[in-house]
Order: structure tokens, then sequence, then C-alpha cells
């Protein structure tokens, strides 16, 4: 079993934070979904492609390969989707490289940042170093979420774990941090010098690092909660999610334009904790916890035909016309279908034959990269 830090790179955004909530954490068991057994699928295939790709192997990389294919969540658009994972980091390698033939790259390498965190260590995908510069790049499966490489706490962890063990022999000067996020087109990147990466571990890192392994100071909802095992339960998150909201206009008794605009705000992040909580509260009941004004029943299902086939021929027997009883044949999505025939395939096969329709309006933060629609002069046709 995978050993993990209390106070990890990938959960550095929440506990650096909201410090109590590493130790507020510890009593829940981890969990894992089919999502996270993806992730792993997809960062063991980059590994082995780009080891195959470097050499020096003896095939043992190409059975590993090969075997990992044939894994329950491998899918054939998967290996063109961890690709560009795998041809930037050949690029930036083979750049590195042109700049001087001493470059080095590390693949999966284990990195301590104990000097800053107590016990902090990780794990990062691909480190290059070259000429005074090392570039720290992290794969990101996930396709909810668009994840920015800029003051990323994660890929700081990471470039000080590197830096602290390479810094000595290599002399690096400039430090750039790359996510490669494939499958939402999103390879991006972040540069700073030593200097910069040393005073943000040294100014904020340290000093909250010590109050987050010591289960001290204030608890702090925020974006950072999502992956929070105490998210159902926090009274931090729920106190903000149940007093959101005071009215600043003492003299009408509707809200105005800029009190709208500070409930939407908050309004998806209320939607999400009053769902953490309803699923907590069940899993939690179903091992018997008994809940004031509230009972476990059984919900209500959908009958469903156990043999699809035998009914079929059991209606045909009967009289029934066939075009009657059987839906007409349908292609499948085009989500699944790129996973059937390779996302770069489909894109050549369906060239010319897949249309994205103007998507329905809808209100976003001012941060949101998508241009502005003019709703008094921008017509929509939507069902």
């Amino acid at each position: 079993m995978a050993q993990h830090a209390l106070l990890s790179a990938s959960s550095a955004s929440r506990w650096l934070n909201c410090t109590p909530s590493a130790r507020l954490t510890e009593k829940y068991e981890d969990t894992t979904s089919e999502f996270a057994a993806e992730g792993t699928l997809a960062h063991t295939l980059g590994e082995l492609l780009l080891r195959i790709q470097l050499g020096g192997n003896d095939g043992a990389d190409i059975a590993e390969f090969q075997e990992a294919t044939k894994h329950v969540l491998f899918y054939e658009g998967m290996v063109d989707e961890v690709e560009d994972y795998t041809n930037y980091v050949m690029e930036q390698y083979n750049a590195a490289l042109a700049k001087t033939k001493d470059a080095k790259i590390f693949l999966e390498e284990k990195l301590d940042y104990s000097t800053y965190v107590p016990s902090g260590f990780g794990t990062g995908d691909c480190i290059i170093i070259a000429d005074g510069e090392m570039e720290i790049i992290d794969l990101k499966f996930g396709k909810g979420v668009v994840v920015s490489p800029i003051n990323n706490s994660q890929l700081k962890l990471y470039a000080l774990g590197a830096f602290e063990k390479y810094s000595f022999i290599y002399g690096i000067d400039k430090i750039t941090m790359t996510i490669a996020q494939v499958r939402l087109n999103n390879i991006s990147s972040w540069t700073i010098n030593a200097e910069m990466l040393e005073e943000w571990a040294d100014t904020e890192l340290r000093p909250k690092a010590k109050l987050a392994y010591a289960g001290k100071g204030e608890t702090l909802p925020g974006d950072w909660c999502g992956f929070c095992k105490a998210k159902a339960v926090c009274k931090a998150r729920a106190e903000a999610n149940t007093g959101f909201y005071k009215s600043h206009n003492k003299d009408s008794k509707l809200l105005d334009v800029p009190e709208i605009a500070e409930i939407l705000a908050l309004a998806d992040e209320i939607k999400k904790w009053a769902d953490d909580v309803q699923a907590f509260a069940l899993d939690e009941a179903l091992k018997g916890t008994k809940y004031p004004g509230w009972k476990l029943v059984e919900g209500r299902s959908n009958k469903k035909i156990t043999d699809e086939a035998a009914l079929g021929v059991i209606l045909l027997e009967d009289g029934y016309q066939e075009d009657k009883i059987y839906k007409p044949k349908t292609l499948e999505g085009i989500t699944a279908l790129e996973k059937i025939v390779g996302k770069k395939k489909f894109a050549d096969i369906a060239s010319g034959l897949i249309d994205k329709p103007q998507g329905k309006p809808t209100l976003v933060t001012q941060d949101d990269k998508r241009p502005e629609l003019d709703s008094v002069e921008t017509e929509f046709d939507f069902i």
C-alpha cells in the first residue's frame, strides 16, 4: 500500500488555507473512486511510454506497458490522451539537450520537502534540469475543472522538494511549473526564480505547515473543501452556508443587483455543501446512526427487464411487430466513440460530421476565459 504524507502536496491547497483540516480528517477512512483509479492508470502509462522513448530498458517496460493496456479501465483513446503529455515532455527534454548535453530528466521522483513541512514528501511526475533551469511537469487526467499552474501549491511543493534535492548539484536559478491536463487540452506553465520559491517556503509555507501538523489554527471553508474528508461535518462550512447572507440594503425588502451578485457567488458552494451533508448522513444511517426526525427507507425504483432477448422472442411469437417493440439502432455518443476509436483517429474519421451547437447562456465569474455575450443584441434559440 502506498504511503501518504499527512501534509501531502496534493492536499496542500486545503491545509495551507485551513490548517486544522489535516488532523481533523485523520479519523476518516481514505476512499477511492473509478476516476482516481483511471488517473493512476494514466500515470502508469505515461511513465512507461517515456521510459520506452528514452531507451535504456531491456524490454521490461514494454511488457509492463502491454500489461497495463489490459486493465479494466483502459480504453483505446487513453494512449492518445497520455501521449499529449509524453510528447510535451520529450519536446522539453530535447530542447534541454539542445542547450546542454548534460540535461537531466527524472520520472516519478520521490521528493522530500520536510525541511519546511514536517514529514513532508511527494512524487513528481517529471523533472527536467538543464543549464540552471528546472521544469516540473505534472500530469492531470481529470476533466472536471481546469487547473492552473499559477501559484499552485502542489506544484510549488514538488518544485521545493526537487530544488532541495538537486540545487547543490546543478545550481538551479529558474523554475518552471507545468500542468499537463490532457483531456482538457490544457498544457500551461508558470515560471519563478529560486529566490521567490524559497521566500514563499520560509514566510508562508513553514509557519502554516507547523500549525497544520499540530492541528491548530482557524478552520476556513473555501474552494479547497472539495476533497476534504470532513467537509460534510465541518462547523465552519455549515456556518458559512447556513448564515451566508445579510442584507446591506436596509431600505428595501427586495434584493438589489449587488446583493444578487453576492448570492450567485455562493450558490454553487451551498448546493455542494448540502449534497455532501446528505451523502454523509445516508452513509452513517446505513451504519446505524439515527437522526432525529429522519428514518431510513427503501428508495423508489423503476421496473427493469432482466432478459430483453427472451422477452422480445415472446412478444414476437405473440404477434407483435418488431418495429413496434424495438427501438431503432442508435450510435454511441461522441465521448464513448472517442474512447472506442481513439480521440485523434475519431477526429479524422468524423471530420465534417460533428456539429457543436450554440451553448445555452449561463452566468459565470469575470475570470472565466469565455468571451462575454451581449445580452441585448444577441439572439438565442433554445428549447
